[in-house]
Protein backbone atom coordinates (compact mmCIF):
# COMPACT_ATOMS: atom_id res chain seq x y z
CA UNK A 1 0.00 0.00 0.00
CA UNK A 2 1.18 3.84 -0.89
CA UNK A 3 1.01 5.87 1.79
CA UNK A 4 -0.40 8.74 -0.10
CA UNK A 5 -3.36 6.29 -0.28
CA UNK A 6 -3.84 6.30 3.74
CA UNK A 7 -5.77 9.39 4.26
CA UNK A 8 -8.39 8.68 1.96
CA UNK A 9 -8.88 4.90 3.45
CA UNK A 10 -9.37 6.57 7.26
CA UNK A 11 -11.24 8.91 6.29
CA UNK A 12 -13.93 6.52 4.80
CA UNK A 13 -13.62 4.68 7.96
CA UNK A 14 -13.61 8.15 9.72
CA UNK A 15 -16.72 9.21 7.96
CA UNK A 16 -18.85 5.55 8.64
CA UNK A 17 -17.59 5.58 12.16
CA UNK A 18 -19.72 9.05 12.28
CA UNK A 19 -22.59 7.49 11.12
CA UNK A 20 -22.78 6.07 14.52
CA UNK A 21 -20.98 8.42 16.58
CA UNK A 22 -22.08 11.80 16.61
CA UNK A 23 -18.84 14.14 16.42
CA UNK A 24 -15.90 13.00 18.33
CA UNK A 25 -13.95 13.72 15.21
CA UNK A 26 -10.64 14.42 17.38
CA UNK A 27 -10.57 10.71 19.19
CA UNK A 28 -11.84 8.52 16.02
CA UNK A 29 -8.85 9.76 15.02
CA UNK A 30 -6.74 8.40 17.72
CA UNK A 31 -8.00 5.19 17.46
CA UNK A 32 -7.16 4.94 14.10
CA UNK A 33 -3.56 5.68 15.21
CA UNK A 34 -3.81 3.32 17.31
CA UNK A 35 -5.13 0.64 15.09
CA UNK A 36 -2.38 1.52 12.45
CA UNK A 37 0.47 1.49 14.60
CA UNK A 38 -0.51 -1.86 16.56
CA UNK A 39 -0.96 -0.01 20.15
CA UNK A 40 -3.91 -0.12 22.50
CA UNK A 41 -6.42 2.24 24.15
CA UNK A 42 -7.47 3.36 27.33
CA UNK A 43 -11.01 5.49 27.66
CA UNK A 44 -11.22 7.30 30.67
CA UNK A 45 -14.19 8.36 30.97
CA UNK A 46 -17.82 8.29 32.86
CA UNK A 47 -20.74 5.68 31.76
CA UNK A 48 -23.25 6.29 28.71
CA UNK A 49 -20.61 8.34 27.09
CA UNK A 50 -20.43 5.78 23.97
CA UNK A 51 -17.22 4.14 24.32
CA UNK A 52 -18.74 1.13 23.47
CA UNK A 53 -20.56 1.71 20.45
CA UNK A 54 -17.59 3.83 18.89
CA UNK A 55 -15.56 -0.06 19.59
CA UNK A 56 -18.13 -1.48 17.61
CA UNK A 57 -18.61 0.80 14.95
CA UNK A 58 -14.66 0.77 14.34
CA UNK A 59 -14.60 -2.80 14.11
CA UNK A 60 -17.52 -3.12 11.85
CA UNK A 61 -16.22 -0.38 9.93
CA UNK A 62 -12.91 -2.37 9.30
CA UNK A 63 -14.21 -5.69 8.85
CA UNK A 64 -12.96 -7.19 12.21
CA UNK A 65 -14.26 -9.39 14.60
CA UNK A 66 -15.30 -7.32 17.75
CA UNK A 67 -15.48 -9.37 21.52
CA UNK A 68 -16.52 -7.22 24.83
CA UNK A 69 -15.13 -8.68 28.22
CA UNK A 70 -16.92 -7.19 31.36
CA UNK A 71 -14.23 -7.10 33.95
CA UNK A 72 -15.51 -8.04 37.13
CA UNK A 73 -13.52 -9.18 40.62
CA UNK A 74 -14.51 -12.95 39.81
CA UNK A 75 -12.93 -12.73 36.32
CA UNK A 76 -10.09 -15.62 35.53
CA UNK A 77 -7.08 -15.23 33.55
CA UNK A 78 -8.76 -18.33 31.53
CA UNK A 79 -12.11 -16.24 31.41
CA UNK A 80 -10.11 -13.39 28.70
CA UNK A 81 -7.41 -16.16 27.27
CA UNK A 82 -9.05 -19.43 27.00
CA UNK A 83 -8.43 -22.67 28.24
CA UNK A 84 -7.96 -26.06 27.12
CA UNK A 85 -11.14 -28.37 28.19
CA UNK A 86 -11.37 -32.35 28.04
CA UNK A 87 -14.09 -33.37 25.83
CA UNK A 88 -15.77 -36.80 26.76
CA UNK A 89 -17.11 -37.42 23.45
CA UNK A 90 -13.65 -37.05 21.68
CA UNK A 91 -11.43 -38.47 24.70
CA UNK A 92 -9.34 -35.22 24.02
CA UNK A 93 -8.40 -31.99 25.86
CA UNK A 94 -9.55 -29.32 23.38
CA UNK A 95 -8.73 -25.23 23.44
CA UNK A 96 -11.24 -23.35 23.96
CA UNK A 97 -10.52 -19.70 22.77
CA UNK A 98 -11.28 -16.71 25.11
CA UNK A 99 -12.45 -13.05 23.44
CA UNK A 100 -9.12 -12.34 23.43
CA UNK A 101 -8.87 -14.06 19.63
CA UNK A 102 -10.44 -10.92 18.01
CA UNK A 103 -9.28 -7.99 16.04
CA UNK A 104 -10.74 -5.66 18.21
CA UNK A 105 -11.39 -6.77 22.41
CA UNK A 106 -12.99 -4.18 24.49
CA UNK A 107 -11.60 -4.24 27.80
CA UNK A 108 -15.07 -2.84 30.10
CA UNK A 109 -13.71 -1.20 33.46
CA UNK A 110 -10.41 -2.88 33.53
CA UNK A 111 -10.04 -1.51 36.92
CA UNK A 112 -12.66 -4.13 38.75
CA UNK A 113 -10.54 -7.18 37.83
CA UNK A 114 -7.82 -7.86 39.90
CA UNK A 115 -4.46 -7.64 39.25
CA UNK A 116 -3.74 -11.23 38.14
CA UNK A 117 -6.60 -11.01 35.72
CA UNK A 118 -5.02 -7.57 34.62
CA UNK A 119 -1.81 -8.74 33.90
CA UNK A 120 -3.67 -11.68 31.57
CA UNK A 121 -3.67 -9.02 28.97
CA UNK A 122 0.13 -8.10 29.07
CA UNK A 123 1.39 -10.59 26.86
CA UNK A 124 -1.50 -10.58 24.49
CA UNK A 125 -1.09 -6.44 24.28
CA UNK A 126 2.83 -6.61 23.76
CA UNK A 127 3.63 -9.58 22.38
CA UNK A 128 0.66 -10.46 20.02
CA UNK A 129 0.25 -13.83 21.53
CA UNK A 130 -0.98 -15.48 23.99
CA UNK A 131 0.66 -19.39 26.39
CA UNK A 132 -1.49 -21.52 27.92
CA UNK A 133 0.02 -24.58 29.44
CA UNK A 134 2.82 -24.15 27.75
CA UNK A 135 1.60 -23.80 24.33
CA UNK A 136 2.06 -20.30 22.31
CA UNK A 137 -0.78 -19.10 20.27
CA UNK A 138 -0.42 -16.35 18.00
CA UNK A 139 -3.17 -13.63 18.32
CA UNK A 140 -5.08 -12.14 14.61
CA UNK A 141 -4.18 -9.14 13.48
CA UNK A 142 -4.76 -6.45 13.50
CA UNK A 143 -4.93 -6.54 17.45
CA UNK A 144 -6.49 -3.90 19.16
CA UNK A 145 -7.34 -4.07 22.98
CA UNK A 146 -9.75 -0.65 24.23
CA UNK A 147 -9.96 -0.49 27.67
CA UNK A 148 -12.32 1.39 29.56
CA UNK A 149 -12.24 2.46 33.16
CA UNK A 150 -14.58 5.15 35.09
CA UNK A 151 -12.50 8.23 36.90
CA UNK A 152 -15.08 8.59 39.68
CA UNK A 153 -16.22 5.75 40.89
CA UNK A 154 -13.05 3.94 42.40
CA UNK A 155 -14.92 1.50 45.38
CA UNK A 156 -14.05 -2.11 44.36
CA UNK A 157 -11.67 -1.20 41.71
CA UNK A 158 -7.69 -2.15 41.40
CA UNK A 159 -5.61 0.68 40.24
CA UNK A 160 -3.71 -0.09 37.19
CA UNK A 161 0.02 -0.31 38.11
CA UNK A 162 2.46 2.16 36.28
CA UNK A 163 3.84 -1.15 34.63
CA UNK A 164 0.91 -1.79 32.49
CA UNK A 165 -0.37 1.83 31.92
CA UNK A 166 2.72 2.06 29.60
CA UNK A 167 1.80 -0.72 27.48
CA UNK A 168 -1.63 1.52 26.54
CA UNK A 169 -0.08 3.90 23.44
CA UNK A 170 -2.83 6.02 24.06
CA UNK A 171 -5.11 7.64 27.16
CA UNK A 172 -8.25 9.37 25.92
CA UNK A 173 -10.82 11.24 27.40
CA UNK A 174 -13.70 11.16 25.93
CA UNK A 175 -15.67 13.80 27.07
CA UNK A 176 -19.43 14.89 26.90
CA UNK A 177 -21.39 15.74 23.45
CA UNK A 178 -22.08 19.56 23.14
CA UNK A 179 -25.70 20.64 23.55
CA UNK A 180 -25.98 21.00 19.63
CA UNK A 181 -24.43 17.01 19.12
CA UNK A 182 -27.11 16.09 21.87
CA UNK A 183 -29.43 16.55 20.17
CA UNK A 184 -28.26 15.26 16.95
CA UNK A 185 -27.88 11.89 19.11
CA UNK A 186 -31.55 11.75 19.57
CA UNK A 187 -32.46 12.57 16.29
CA UNK A 188 -30.27 9.55 15.11
CA UNK A 189 -31.16 7.29 17.50
CA UNK A 190 -34.74 7.57 17.79
CA UNK A 191 -36.41 5.43 15.55
CA UNK A 192 -33.59 2.69 14.81
CA UNK A 193 -29.91 2.19 16.13
CA UNK A 194 -27.54 3.19 13.41
CA UNK A 195 -24.84 0.60 14.44
CA UNK A 196 -27.81 -2.30 13.28
CA UNK A 197 -27.40 -1.20 9.41
CA UNK A 198 -23.92 -0.20 9.51
CA UNK A 199 -21.61 -1.94 7.22
CA UNK A 200 -17.74 -2.29 6.59
CA UNK A 201 -15.85 0.01 3.84
CA UNK A 202 -12.95 -2.09 4.01
CA UNK A 203 -11.37 -5.14 4.97
CA UNK A 204 -9.20 -5.95 8.36
CA UNK A 205 -5.91 -6.73 5.86
CA UNK A 206 -6.29 -3.21 4.94
CA UNK A 207 -5.09 -2.25 7.83
CA UNK A 208 -2.56 -4.58 8.45
CA UNK A 209 -0.72 -3.44 4.68
CA UNK A 210 -1.04 0.19 6.56
CA UNK A 211 0.44 -1.71 9.17
CA UNK A 212 3.51 -2.30 7.24
CA UNK A 213 4.06 0.95 5.56
CA UNK A 214 3.60 3.55 8.50
CA UNK A 215 7.45 3.06 9.52
CA UNK A 216 8.27 4.70 5.97
CA UNK A 217 6.95 8.29 6.82
CA UNK A 218 10.20 10.90 7.32
CA UNK A 219 10.68 12.50 10.78
CA UNK A 220 13.55 14.66 9.98
CA UNK A 221 16.36 15.06 12.95
CA UNK A 222 15.10 18.40 14.02
CA UNK A 223 11.54 16.92 15.00
CA UNK A 224 13.40 13.89 17.02
CA UNK A 225 15.84 16.42 19.10
CA UNK A 226 12.27 18.28 19.70
CA UNK A 227 10.49 14.83 20.72
CA UNK A 228 13.53 14.24 22.72
CA UNK A 229 13.45 17.26 24.51
CA UNK A 230 10.33 17.15 25.83
CA UNK A 231 11.19 13.21 26.87
CA UNK A 232 13.84 14.95 28.78
CA UNK A 233 12.24 17.59 30.46
CA UNK A 234 9.53 15.05 32.07
CA UNK A 235 12.43 13.55 33.45
CA UNK A 236 13.75 16.54 35.19
CA UNK A 237 10.71 18.37 35.87
CA UNK A 238 10.19 19.32 40.01
CA UNK A 239 6.28 17.84 39.65
CA UNK A 240 7.49 14.29 38.88
CA UNK A 241 9.31 11.34 40.46
CA UNK A 242 9.71 9.38 36.97
CA UNK A 243 9.29 11.10 33.29
CA UNK A 244 8.99 8.66 30.46
CA UNK A 245 10.38 6.30 29.61
CA UNK A 246 12.21 4.88 26.07
CA UNK A 247 9.31 2.76 25.78
CA UNK A 248 7.43 5.97 25.66
CA UNK A 249 9.37 7.52 23.52
CA UNK A 250 9.21 4.63 20.84
CA UNK A 251 5.26 5.18 20.99
CA UNK A 252 5.69 8.25 20.70
CA UNK A 253 7.75 8.05 17.24
CA UNK A 254 5.28 5.77 16.15
CA UNK A 255 2.10 7.93 17.12
CA UNK A 256 3.15 10.67 15.21
CA UNK A 257 4.43 9.15 12.09
CA UNK A 258 0.46 7.76 11.54
CA UNK A 259 -1.01 10.99 13.35
CA UNK A 260 0.61 12.74 10.04
CA UNK A 261 -0.53 10.48 7.75
CA UNK A 262 -3.90 10.52 8.75
CA UNK A 263 -3.58 14.37 8.05
CA UNK A 264 -2.66 13.58 4.80
CA UNK A 265 1.54 14.18 5.20
CA UNK A 266 4.64 11.42 4.49
CA UNK A 267 6.78 13.94 6.83
CA UNK A 268 6.08 14.33 10.68
CA UNK A 269 6.44 18.68 11.38
CA UNK A 270 6.32 19.73 15.20
CA UNK A 271 2.49 20.58 15.16
CA UNK A 272 1.79 16.47 15.04
CA UNK A 273 3.79 16.17 17.90
CA UNK A 274 2.25 19.18 20.08
CA UNK A 275 -0.99 16.99 18.85
CA UNK A 276 -0.05 13.88 20.41
CA UNK A 277 1.91 13.91 23.12
CA UNK A 278 -0.73 14.44 25.93
CA UNK A 279 -2.62 11.21 25.09
CA UNK A 280 0.46 9.14 24.20
CA UNK A 281 2.93 10.69 27.24
CA UNK A 282 0.32 11.91 30.44
CA UNK A 283 -0.18 8.65 31.41
CA UNK A 284 3.23 7.58 31.68
CA UNK A 285 4.04 10.44 33.90
CA UNK A 286 4.68 9.34 38.05
CA UNK A 287 4.02 12.78 40.09
CA UNK A 288 5.92 13.13 42.88
CA UNK A 289 3.94 11.87 46.14
CA UNK A 290 3.10 15.32 47.56
CA UNK A 291 1.09 16.25 44.30
CA UNK A 292 -0.16 12.69 43.15
CA UNK A 293 -3.47 13.37 44.34
CA UNK A 294 -4.12 16.09 41.97
CA UNK A 295 -6.23 15.29 39.61
CA UNK A 296 -5.44 16.16 35.87
CA UNK A 297 -1.43 17.41 36.93
CA UNK A 298 0.05 14.89 34.56
CA UNK A 299 -1.71 16.81 31.72
CA UNK A 300 -1.11 20.43 33.02
CA UNK A 301 2.87 19.19 33.27
CA UNK A 302 3.03 17.95 30.08
CA UNK A 303 1.47 21.37 28.79
CA UNK A 304 3.65 23.42 30.45
CA UNK A 305 6.67 21.61 28.82
CA UNK A 306 5.55 22.28 25.58
CA UNK A 307 5.53 25.54 26.11
CA UNK A 308 8.96 25.34 26.76
CA UNK A 309 10.45 23.54 24.91
CA UNK A 310 11.75 25.23 21.56
CA UNK A 311 9.64 23.93 18.30
CA UNK A 312 12.09 23.81 15.17
CA UNK A 313 10.99 26.22 12.41
CA UNK A 314 9.90 25.27 8.97
CA UNK A 315 13.11 26.65 7.26
CA UNK A 316 14.87 24.21 9.68
CA UNK A 317 13.32 21.60 8.54
CA UNK A 318 13.50 21.99 5.28
CA UNK A 319 10.25 20.64 4.14
CA UNK A 320 8.38 21.07 0.83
Amino acid sequence: MALNEIKGITEKIKTNVQQVVVGKSDTIDLLLVAMISSGHVLLEDVPGTGKTMMAKALATSVNGSFKRIQFTPDLLPSDVTGLNFYSQEKGVFEFRKGPIFSNILLADEINRATPRTQSSLLESMEERQVTIDGETRKLDRPFLVIATQNPIESQGTFPLPEAQLDRFLLKINIGYPSKEEGIDILKRFKQVNPLEQLESVIDATDIVAMQEVYHQVEVHEDVLNYMMDIIEKTRNHPDLALGVSPRGSQALLKAVQVYALIQGRSYVIPDDVKAIAEPVLAHRFVLAQKIGIKQGLGTKVLEEILKAVPVPTESELHVT
